[in-house]
């Protein structure tokens, strides 16, 4: 880094940036603000004192207590944060406060950027039922349904009846599947409702909802935005998000197996036509659900205003650094290439690693990182936010890495992947590493016939807590190592693997 944390001459305005999030997020941008000559500074719950993106970073500053709504959700904590660290400027990641306007406006009165998108964009996109009736207008289809504002339960039976069951009974606040319910027929409408409006008034405080007709075999596609303050609004291409446990991403992808290069087209203009119909600023993601018997029919689903988890398998395919554009915007600067210049080369696959245990219902884990060695090889990508003697706790994101892969082709990224999940050693804490190995193997996700229901219909299998032999024989290997990297030979007997004489091992896997 330059003398005194000034930019480089090719880098944005910024001298320094504070990075209000944690765990790979954090890592991550901290990477890309050290490639373009910028002082990080990081934030950090008592919980986090000793992460990883603490350490990396040039400057860190404590938040609060470990709760995240005495911590990383404590806005004026966090202006205070980069206040004391010299920061102008805050990128918020993704979860927290990155899609919270409150934040924004708070921002901008304190005199400090936000990399992000104008608070008004986020307004509109955080209530689904004003973000359908925008993006309608200008044409983009959307999913029949009913989204009058303050829908009554009676009201939303009747439109569900008009358009014909099943159907699907969504919140107009928040995202991340909280509140939706699916409801196949008349008497199931009521116990939804009641649930929904419950899920959706705890993790959001709106109970506010709307109906759509229920998309058969339902796949989730959507296209990666950037729009600068000058008027050029461009995207890079889509991403393929089907793989999903009760919406949740799982495995992604880009480009989709499913589009054809004229709906490629489509749906990238129409994620345009999105963001500038919201005079949006910045990195976003327009969220599509197709069909899978009718490939060449998408709908709007959503906007999130905030870079993505899966931004990664984009950059793998453009070569364009997404982190990286959103501080240029950020800084007023114009981008510096066209929609004619996006090219898409290749295909790259994202798995996301969890501290979970798909065995036992996917339940969080948490423990001492005993071990931790990233996979190495061509065309491989980690973002981790953990590393060797790190405590895993139970108060956040359970994430704790994602690792993409690059092929030539869809089959050859896969395979490359499924290498490089094979080939990470991570000990001391049980992941869903083998879930995610079971699930690339599926035939139907090497064939590209994807959908949302996909992982649930065949879970039992995916799931199954049996492990392979080589698994079992590269834990023990692993362990000797990270045990005893010099020196004297280890007496197998004397290490804490689990294993006992007829019977499996426990695995940290």
């Amino acid at each position: 880094m330059p003398a005194g944390g000034a930019p480089r001459a090719d880098g944005p305005g910024f001298s320094c940036v504070l990075v209000a999030n944690r765990g790979e997020i954090a890592v991550r941008i901290i990477r890309t603000l050290r490639d373009l000559g910028i002082r990080a500074a990081a934030v950090y719950s008592d919980a986090d004192a000793g992460a990883r993106h603490v350490r990396e970073a040039d400057v860190a500053v404590r938040l609060g207590p470990a709760p995240a709504r005495e911590s990383y959700l404590d806005i004026g904590a966090v202006i205070e944060a980069a206040r004391l660290s010299g920061a102008r400027a805050i990128h918020p990641g993704y979860g927290f406060l990155a899609e919270n306007a409150e934040f924004f406006r708070a921002c901008e009165a304190a005199g400090v950027s936000v990399i992000g998108p104008p608070a008004g964009a986020v307004e509109v996109m955080g209530d689904k039922i004003l973000a359908r009736r925008t993006v309608a207008e200008v044409g983009v289809p959307v999913v029949p349904g009913r989204s009058a504002p303050g829908m009554s339960d009676a009201a939303i039976a009747e439109a569900a009846g008009q358009l014909g069951y099943p159907v699907l009974v969504k919140p107009s606040a928040g995202g991340g599947g909280k509140g939706m319910r699916i409801v196949r027929e008349p008497a199931g409408m009521a116990p939804a409702l009641v649930s929904a409006r419950r899920e959706s008034a705890a993790a959001f405080g709106d109970d506010t909802l709307f109906v759509e007709r229920l998309i058969a075999r339902p796949r989730h596609v959507e296209v990666q935005i950037l729009a600068d303050s000058h008027g050029t609004v461009l995207h890079l291409g889509e991403r393929e998000c089907s793989l999903q446990r009760r919406h949740q991403k799982i495995i992604e992808e880009a480009p989709s197996p499913l589009l054809d290069p004229r709906t490629r087209e489509r749906i990238g203009a129409a994620a345009v036509a999105v963001a500038v119909a919201v005079g949006y600023v910045g990195a976003g993601t327009v969220e599509f659900i197709m069909s899978a018997d009718a490939p060449d029919e998408f709908y709007f689903m959503e906007m999130n205003t905030r870079l993505q988890v899966e931004h990664a398998v984009t950059e793998l395919v453009t070569g364009v650094d997404i982190v990286a554009e959103q501080i240029r915007i950020a800084a007023g600067e114009p981008l510096r290439f066209g929609q004619a210049d996006v090219r898409i080369t290749g295909h790259a696959v994202e798995a996301r690693v969890y501290a979970e245990d798909p065995a036992r219902g996917f339940l969080p884990t948490g423990g001492e990182i005993l071990a931790f060695r990233e996979p190495a090889g061509p065309a491989l990508r980690v973002d981790a936010g953990i590393a060797t003697g790190d405590t895993v706790g139970t108060s956040y994101d359970p994430m704790l890495a994602k690792i993409i892969a690059w092929g030539a082709d869809r089959p050859g990224a896969i395979a490359r992947l499924d290498a490089a999940l094979a080939g990470t050693v991570l000990l001391g804490v049980t992941t869903n590493i083998g879930f995610l190995r079971a699930l690339l193997a599926h035939p139907d996700v090497r064939s590209g016939r994807l959908d949302t229901g996909l992982v649930e219909r065949d879970l039992a299998a995916l799931a199954d807590d049996e492990a392979p032999v080589e698994a079992i024989l590269g834990y023990a290997l692993a362990r000797l190592l990270a045990l005893q990297p010099t020196g004297p030979l280890v007496d197998p007997w004397d290490v804490p693997s689990g294993w006992r004489p007829g019977e499996p091992a426990w695995l940290a896997w």
